[in-house]
């Protein structure tokens, strides 16, 4: 079990990761697993899975289930191919990934359910000039989001633990 993990962090320590490819399960719109392996798209950002966004007259729409439920039907139609490029602050293997020959972090940008953070800024322009998901009313980017909406850490942590 230790040299287990001790593979598991020679690997996560790797930034020369080998490609790897199998059926996966969306966790998000920008993050899914194959088996235990947790990979991050590369180069976008997905609105959380609780974040919500508006349409054009202000009404408000689940962006963050819409987002995951488009990335669990493409990972679900077959295996998912991943080019890993190291790991993330959370373990997360970050990847550039692809569906059937489809880049799944393009697809997402296009169809406007995540913003681009990386090579994904055409993909993005399109989005925007289509009006396509998001870009359809107003929304927070996901890092505002987040930090909008980030649990206070210490003691509370503790007391949540206790109470789940």
């Amino acid at each position: 079990m230790a040299l287990a993990g001790v593979a598991v962090l020679a690997a996560a320590l790797d930034p020369a990761l080998p490609p790897f490819a199998g059926r996966a399960r969306a966790g998000d719109g920008d993050s899914f697993r194959i088996g235990e392996t947790r990979i991050r798209i590369l180069g976008m950002d997905a609105p959380e899975l609780a974040q919500l966004c508006e349409t054009a007259q202000g009404k408000q729409w689940p962006c963050g289930r819409v987002a995951r439920d488009r990335m669990a039907a493409l990972l679900a139609s077959a295996p998912v191919d991943c080019q890993p490029d190291g790991t993330d602050q959370y373990g997360r293997v970050l990847a550039s990934c692809s569906v059937q020959g489809r880049d799944l972090g393009a697809v997402m940008v296009e169809e406007g359910l995540a913003i681009s953070s990386g090579d994904y800024w055409h993909e993005e322009a399109e989005a925007k000039k289509q009006g396509r998901g998001i870009w359809v009313g107003g929304f927070d980017t996901p890092r505002q989001w987040r930090d909008d909406n980030a649990r206070p850490s210490g003691a509370f942590d503790w007391i949540w633990g206790l109470l789940q």
